[in-house]
């Protein structure tokens, strides 16, 4: 005979049980519902690799939990994905470029998991992979920056024993004055912090040899690199949480001759926001673009060095064209901007998801338009012509100096010249120039060389161009010396982007399909004939409408006027 007590005992143990079984219904239910898995966390043992990508009180707030972490993709617990709070963690381990499997878990399960974060060593659990840059510190910051030389002020005074909080006003005052690029450099006795700002590098302060020890390491951490490697190159990338949106930020760490050097890419969202107007294309380039945008299919390719905007230029053309009733898909390497309505994917070398396989991939999704990070071999190549002769309109970059370099250099990674002709629609070469401080930009006259060469240039411009009248009286205008508080004492601000637009005309395709391949000269000519405005052309342009000046055109496209 069981005493009272033992029955209770009992009975309560029995109701437990049927509370935690009415539980596991309950969850198996909703996975039903909502078309997602459903697991019993209780005979698994999550990854503590896995747990640590979610801090304890962020998974227990959301309600879920990281169990599996396999190459990028996650195994994520939930006990419902659509809570506000889970769905936060999945969009943040996506900008953190992972692909989130969601299973649908009880409560009890998730607490089961919730006690391996015991195995989680307390620094490991700092280390999040994300910066929370407070908004209000940031606003502070940036009413107090207004020039470089404030920040540098402020780098000077701030002072910190604390590694994080001196990683997070470098990142916050790189953030405040538009940098690109963060870079921090091991030198014999200081570790140099420079930013780049519009395409140059500036001097922001020097960081004693322990500091810039200490940050590397908190910055390995954060990009998920191996901290007791100081002798080989690694990459890696991690989120900073701003009020207004996440901003990635992407890692690149070399050995140096007195040390490591850190370059970190800032790729904040709204750089990506801009419209074609405001990257600088002309009205009557914009035109043809607006056209060949809204072509059912075919290949554009837009074409020059590495930070040359080609990237933005091609998110710019697909923001222009977006429609809900349309499918556009990307294979990137990396995915460095996230754009609602778009299918962004990345290469996975290590899953044999290249650009190629990834391509091939796509073309099984039934997409209207693709868009293909870079064309780097003859294999994806002849993949992105043939799709763009079978009813998809796709946009790529290559590596050549000029718009007509890239029929000679397709030629050369094998592609048959009668594919070229059908598929490619236009090639665009590009270039960045910085564009000349409106607060304190200087006039002066054109010397009499310059005058002439300028009227040259000029008279060869086609028809649809609205020429600019240049006489002995004509002034343009080059930055000031030292500029002013409000370009960084550089007397330059913002880039503008330098374009030629070269149309697969009647013409050009008669040349690519003769039995001797074009050259890159004799494709040019017939490109300007056909309408094309050259790259010196526009830069031509843009110096005589007071965007840019003449030495920092021929910085960037060479000595020409």
């Amino acid at each position: 005979m069981l005493k009272d007590d033992d029955k209770q005992k009992e009975l309560a143990e029995k109701l437990s049980e049927f509370s935690l079984q009415a539980k596991e219904r309950e969850a198996k239910l909703l996975a039903e519902k909502i078309g997602k898995e459903y697991l019993n966390l209780s005979i698994i043992t999550p990854q503590t690799q896995a747990l640590e990508l979610i801090s304890e009180e962020d998974a227990k707030s959301a309600l879920c939990a990281p169990f599996l972490l396999k190459n990028k993709e996650v195994s994520l617990a939930c006990k419902n994905p659509q809570m506000e709070a889970t769905k936060r963690i999945i969009e943040r381990l996506e900008h953190r470029a992972f692909t989130v499997k969601i299973y649908i878990v009880s409560e009890s399960s998730l607490k089961e998991a919730w006690g391996n974060y015991k195995l989680v060593s307390l620094n490991q659990k700092e280390i999040t992979g994300k910066i929370d840059i407070n908004p209000d510190s940031l606003a502070q910051l940036q009413a107090k920056v207004s020039n470089l030389n404030s920040l540098k002020e402020e780098m000077a005074t701030f002072q910190s024993p604390y590694t994080s909080q001196i990683l997070e006003i470098i990142l916050a005052g790189a953030l405040a004055i538009d940098a690109s690029d963060v870079h921090i450099e091991a030198e014999e006795k200081v570790g140099r912090l420079r930013y780049r700002i519009d395409g140059a590098l500036q001097d922001i302060y020097d960081l004693t040899l322990a500091h810039h020890r200490s940050i590397l390491s908190r910055i390995k951490l954060l990009a998920g690199m191996k901290i007791n490697v100081h002798s080989a190159a690694q990459d890696g990338r991690f989120t900073i949480r701003t009020k207004e949106a996440p901003i990635e930020i992407r890692v690149s760490i070399i050995p140096s001759a007195y040390g490591e050097t850190v370059v970190m890419r800032i790729l904040n969202p709204k750089s990506i926001q801009l419209k074609l107007e405001d990257l600088g294309f002309r009205a009557d380039d914009l035109a043809i673009i607006d056209e060949q945008v809204k072509r059912p299919n075919g290949i554009i390719l837009n074409t020059g060095p590495t930070g040359s905007g080609k990237t933005t230029t091609l998110y710019a053309f697909l923001r222009k064209i977006y429609d809900p009733e349309m499918k556009i898909i990307t294979v990137e390497d990396p995915v460095e901007y996230h754009i609602e309505g778009l299918t962004q994917t990345q290469v996975e070398v290590e899953r044999n998801y290249t650009f190629a396989n990834g391509l091939r991939s796509i073309l099984r999704q039934d997409p209207d338009v693709i868009l293909v990070g870079e064309i780097r071999d003859g294999e994806t190549a002849e993949i992105a012509m043939n799709a763009a002769l079978t009813g998809h309109l796709v946009f790529s970059t290559l590596h050549t100096n000029e718009a007509a370099g890239t029929i000679p250099r397709l030629l050369d990674m094998k592609i048959q010249p009668a594919i070229l002709s059908a598929a490619l629609n236009m090639a665009i070469a590009q270039r960045l120039a910085r564009k000349l401080c409106v607060h304190c930009k200087q006039k002066r006259k054109l010397e009499l060389l310059e005058l002439e060469n300028m009227k040259k240039i000029i008279a060869q411009m086609p028809e649809r161009v609205k020429k600019p009248e240049v006489n002995e009286n004509t002034e343009i205008y080059e930055a000031k010396e030292g500029g002013c508080d409000k370009c960084n004492f550089t007397g330059y601000k913002g880039r503008s982007a330098i374009v030629e637009l070269l149309l697969v005309d009647k013409n050009i395709q008669e040349m690519i399909n003769q039995p001797q391949a074009p050259t890159m000269p004799a494709l040019k000519e017939a490109a300007i004939k056909g309408g094309m405005v050259t790259m010196e052309q526009d830069g031509v342009l843009k110096i005589l409408a007071g965007t840019t000046s003449i030495k920092e055109i021929e910085s960037v496209l060479g000595e020409f006027i």
